[in-house]
This record gives structure tokens, C-alpha cells and sequence, in this order.
């Protein structure tokens, strides 16, 4: 049975406690640094949470990054590793952990240190004055390129535009959300996920916090460009079905310059008996009607695989290994296989 995200209690007070989520691939150089400074942050936060978890998702890291999670573990009881039984994709990875999350607060953050552990402060402070989503707006990012820094605002600004829901520019996945904002996550179990659409999408009383990003501590980005172009044509489509209208206008545009074409030929045949030659006009329409209906038939299929996708009613992710309870006091550690 479902819960209603507005029956779920989110205390903000001295009693209430707090998740920390982390999805890492392939982080094994940033692993131990992430933990330190996590731990440094929490013990000594202005108003120390009634209770706190470190959820830390190994999405089938192929280094050393899940063995140093183990070990960290058997030493802090705070720390939690969940194990995918593959490598799912960074926001499936997220899922896993906000579904594993029991925090009246959950904050939700990179392993790449990008993005400072010691904003949790500020984001707390923004909690318990009662905002439910607090994100972390760049103002600055170090480290990246002209290329990277031009292709990140565009695609912020575009998605504004496109989709139905107001995502704030400039913000990633780093920010805190309250119980019953990852209640209603829980709830939304698409398969091409967009989390801060998601979020938005949510509402309840949000607001942000600006800061600089600084660059990576070690390593190399798990997002190539392929692989952000695959992010930013998910969030479209996630929230907008406007490409399927642009489609639409296209094609009546198209249609609108084929028949002033068509008056344009008939009106110089008839008044002037002059039959204009037709190669390479006939050409040109072709291809570019041909380029036209690819594009359309293009833009449909996105869509339609999204539907095929969530027909199937496969589970979101697999879990191979979950160790250490965190916040939850009846669960133990298990090897055995779980499925969302």
C-alpha cells in the first residue's frame, strides 16, 4: 500500500534525525576523504541531529571502492553500503539510497567532493525554518571547461523552457530534502529518472543556497558527453511533451512552403508557358522532406521507447549486498538479493 507523503510526519526539532545519500562508481581515490569529512561535518554541526546515517551506494564500482566502503563500515555503525547488483546509472544509484533513507531530513550529494559536505550546515538551518527542498545553486564551477561551463548553462536554460515544471537553472543533485518530499519519490518510480525535475515537480516549500563548486578531488567524471546528452534528452521528455508539438508545427511549416512552392510553379506555367527545370528542385524537396520525417519519427520514438521502458515492470535496480542499519534498528546486514 502506498503512503500519502502528507501523512508523513517530519519532525524538525532537536529530534530530528538525518541521511546522508551518496551514490559513487568508481570513487575508490575519493572514498576516504568523502567519510572524513562527512564524519567532521556532522560532529559539528550547530544543532547536532537526533540520530544520523551515511547511505553510501556502490553502483558495480569496477576499483577498489566498494572494498573500502566494507571496511569503513565494520568501524562506524552510522555508515551504511548498498551494494547494486550492477552498474545502474547515477540516478538509479540516487533512488536506491532516498529509498533506503529514514532521516526526517536527506540530503543527497555527489562522492566526487564537488560539492562541499560543509554546506549541510546552511541546509539544515534552511530545514528547521521549514523549507521541505533546499538545493545548492552554482555560482561559480572550478575545474571546467569553456566547453562544459557553455553546455551546462544551455542545457538549464533550455530545459526552463521546455518543460512544464520550474527547475531551478544552475542546480544539480546536491541539496536536502524533507521525509515526505522522498516519500513522494518513493511514490514515482519512472525508469528515465530525473531527480531534480522530480523534485520540482513535488513542490511543497523550497528555496536555495548559492556556493562555489570546486573541482573534483581525484579522478575523472563518470558524465562524457554522450552521456550528458543522454541526461538532458531524459529530462526533456521526463517533463515536456513540447518536442512533439515543435514536430507538429514543423510539419505544417514544411506543408506551408510546399504549397507556396507549388502556387509559385503553377502561376509561371500558367502566365508565362515556361516549365522550370525540375532536378534539382525535386531533389532538395525530397531531401529534405526525407530529413524532416526522420527527425519527426525520431522525436515520436523517444517517447514511445520511454512507454516500452515502463511497461516491462522491471525493478528499478538490484540489490546485491546491503550492510550496516543506519537509523533503522530492525533491519540487518543481508547479502541476499533485493529488488525496487
Amino acid at each position: 500500500m502506498i503512503s500519502s507523503p502528507s501523512s508523513v510526519a517530519v519532525h524538525r526539532g532537536a529530534d530530528a534525525t538525518l541521511s546522508i545519500v551518496v551514490p559513487l562508481y568508481n570513487e575508490a581515490e575519493n572514498v576516504g576523504e568523502l567519510l572524513r569529512r562527512l564524519r567532521e561535518v556532522v560532529t559539528g554541526l550547530s544543532v547536532p541531529p537526533a540520530g544520523w546515517e551515511l547511505i553510501c551506494v556502490d553502483d558495480g564500482s569496477r576499483d577498489g571502492t566498494l572494498a573500502i566502503l566494507l571496511a569503513a563500515a565494520a568501524l562506524d555503525p552510522h555508515l551504511r553500503v548498498i551494494s547494486l547488483s550492477r552498474n545502474f546509472g547515477h540516478q538509479i544509484a540516487a533512488t536506491a539510497g532516498l529509498d533506503a533513507a529514514h532521516g526526517d531530513a536527506v540530503v543527497l550529494m555527489d562522492g566526487d567532493l564537488q560539492d562541499p559536505p560543509e554546506l549541510i550546515d546552511a541546509f539544515l538551518a534552511k530545514f528547521r525554518e521549514g523549507y521541505d527542498v533546499v538545493y545548492a545553486t552554482r555560482r561559480r564551477r572550478a575545474g571546467e571547461s569553456r566547453f562544459k561551463l557553455l553546455t551546462a548553462a544551455l542545457f538549464y536554460r533550455t530545459i526552463r523552457r521546455l518543460t512544464n515544471v520550474s527547475i531551478p537553472v544552475d542546480t544539480g543533485d546536491f541539496r536536502l530534502m524533507s521525509k515526505r518530499v522522498v516519500s513522494a519519490l518513493r511514490n514515482s518510480r519512472e525508469r528515465h529518472r530525473f531527480i531534480r525535475g522530480l523534485v520540482s515537480w513535488v513542490g511543497y516549500k523550497q528555496t536555495g543556497i548559492e556556493y562555489d563548486r570546486a573541482e573534483r578531488h581525484s579522478g575523472r567524471s563518470k558524465y562524457p558527453l554522450s552521456k550528458m546528452l543522454r541526461f538532458a534528452i531524459d529530462g526533456i521528455t521526463a517533463f515536456s511533451e513540447i518536442p512533439l508539438r515543435i514536430a507538429t508545427w514543423f510539419g505544417f511549416l514544411v506543408s506551408a512552403v510546399a504549397f507556396v512552392v507549388a502556387v509559385v510553379e503553377i502561376g509561371i506555367r500558367i502566365f508565362t508557358g515556361y516549365n522550370l527545370p525540375g532536378y534539382t528542385s525535386t531533389i532538395f524537396a525530397i531531401l529534405f522532406l526525407g530529413g524532416v520525417q526522420l527527425i519527426t519519427i525520431g522525436i515520436l520514438g523517444e517517447y514511445v521507447g520511454r512507454v516500452y521502458d515502463e511497461i516491462k515492470g522491471r525493478p528499478l535496480y538490484l540489490v546485491a549486498e546491503s550492510v550496516g542499519s543506519g537509523l533503522d534498528a530492525d533491519s540487518s546486514p543481508s547479502a541476499a538479493p533485493l529488488v525496487r
